[in-house]
């Protein structure tokens, strides 16, 4: 069945298959009234930033909006409650960590989801970003109720300083009078669009837990562990669970990336939008991408597991193929990634007429990971578009036989563009980073149609990564 949402204002209606749930109210940030007693490093901002390559770092502006904990070993905070208690709900919100730290979200105050710096990491523990952390069985003998978390399915952890989603269906623990007669579960956790938990019951409170179980209870916010934003905040009370659709039984295909890994197909870029020239290339570090042959253009890059192949080799098929993983856009049309321009303010040209774009294939280098090659402009043009060995994101060159002075290169297309630092850049409302090396010519930031394109000056060599 399918779970239906209708946004009026701040409030939020869902029903299930034509059946009214629940009202629910985004938890208001324009000041600290919603919470129980906030401590001193809770505040409230405009917008926040974090330092890639400083530890526990996050940089503020003034405003309301976006709530923010700052908490260190010298000056720890403390945890924080709201006023609104819960039992059975769907709880949705938007974080971004600082660079190794740890959080958490506590349902009911009790049962911990685990927030930290995941980014890279091929193997999550349930001590990691999504994880369900250790709790309790008091139906065992005493000295053995301890219980190890539960690690999420996959990695779906995004860098520190990007705003990463979390969406929890949470069944509260229920009660004849006293005594518990059944315990809480976790219907569902989908990260980042993921799905990293199903169907998890919880045996008792997390270690840590505010208190006895009880049929409701605040949603909790860890604040003693490190720096943290949250944002968008949503507790939907729920009359009734809503269940998976069970309309189809075919047995997944997946596609693995165990050495380094190609496939072939159509892309659906954003719905209405399709690449019919295609290839995803992925790896042992699990990370991987989806490039357009036909503009020489990163459609998509995702953590996680590579390839489902279900829509494109089940029965007839449709030819597309879709991540495993967290996939972080890219563009959301594929137009040419490179364009000759007498300025740097001349309109960008969408499609090939008349730059005798002809692709060329590619090649491999000595570790099996394609060079995409193609000709525009009459120049021959090399695409190295490599996952990075730490698994956090993707390097890129690009690089012509016949230097010009007029080539340019689309880097981004997005709602906004913030210069973090010098070389470093924040696309599309905090989704991924472009970072380039001392030395490289400055992009262009500038306005186009509402929007803002970032491009660059070729030269001979364009290197850059983009980190998400």
């Amino acid at each position: 069945m399918k779970l239906n949402v209708l946004k009026a204002g701040c409030v939020t209606i869902l029903w299930l298959s034509g059946t009214l749930l629940a009202y629910s109210q985004r938890v208001d940030l324009k000041d600290l009234s919603a919470f129980k007693n906030p401590a001193k490093s809770w505040s409230l901002a405009g917008n926040v930033f974090a330092e890639l390559n400083k530890e526990n770092t996050l940089k503020t502006t003034k405003g309301t909006g976006i709530l923010i904990n700052e908490s260190s070993a010298k000056s720890a905070g403390s945890d924080l409650y709201t006023n609104t208690e819960f039992g059975d709900a769907l709880i949705e919100l938007d974080y971004l960590t600082a660079k190794g730290t740890n959080s958490g979200i506590y349902l009911q105050g009790n049962y911990e989801i685990q927030i930290d710096d995941a980014w890279g990491l091929r193997n999550s523990t349930s001590a990691n970003n999504g994880g369900i952390y250790e709790r309790w069985n008091d139906s065992k003998p005493d000295g053995e109720k301890g219980f190890g978390g539960i690690a999420p399915r996959q990695n779906a952890s995004k860098a520190p300083g990007l705003w990463q989603h979390i969406k929890i269906v949470f069944q509260a623990p229920k009660f004849n009078g006293a005594e518990k007669v059944q315990n809480a579960k976790i219907i569902s956790v989908e990260l980042n669009g993921i799905t990293i938990h199903e169907n998890v019951e919880l045996f008792g409170a997390t270690r840590g837990a505010a208190g006895a179980e009880k049929a409701t209870g605040p949603l909790r916010l860890q604040g003693d562990h490190g720096s943290v934003a949250f944002k968008n905040i949503e507790i939907t009370p729920l009359t009734q669970m809503p269940r998976n659709n069970q309309g189809n039984d075919d047995d997944p295909i997946y596609v693995d990336a165990t050495s380094n890994n190609m496939i072939r197909s159509f892309i659906d870029v954003v719905p209405g939008v399709r690449s019919v020239h295609a290839i995803s290339v992925g790896g042992p570090e699990k990370v991987a991408y989806s490039y357009d042959l036909d503009n020489g253009t990163l459609l998509q890059g995702w953590h996680g597991g590579f390839i489902d192949a279900t829509p494109m080799w089940h029965d007839r098929g449709n030819g597309t193929s879709r991540p495993l993983g967290s996939i972080t856009r890219l563009t959301k049309k594929p137009v040419l990634a490179i364009a000759r321009l007498a300025s740097d303010k001349d309109k960008w040209i969408p499609d090939t007429a008349g730059t005798g774009f002809r692709t060329k294939g590619y090649v491999l280098d000595n570790q099996e990971r394609p060079e995409f090659k193609y000709i525009i402009y009459g120049t021959n043009v090399t695409d190295a578009v490599k996952v990075m060995d730490n698994g956090q994101g993707l390097s890129r060159e690009i690089s012509v036989d016949k230097p010009s002075k007029d080539l340019y290169f689309l880097l981004a297309t997005a709602s906004n563009v913030e210069e973090v630092s010098k070389g470093l850049y924040l696309i599309d409302d905090k989704s991924y980073y472009l970072q380039f090396p001392e030395g490289a010519s400055k992009p262009i930031i500038r306005d186009v149609d509402g929007k803002k394109e970032i491009i660059v000056a070729i030269g001979t060599k364009l290197t850059y990564a983009i980190l998400f």
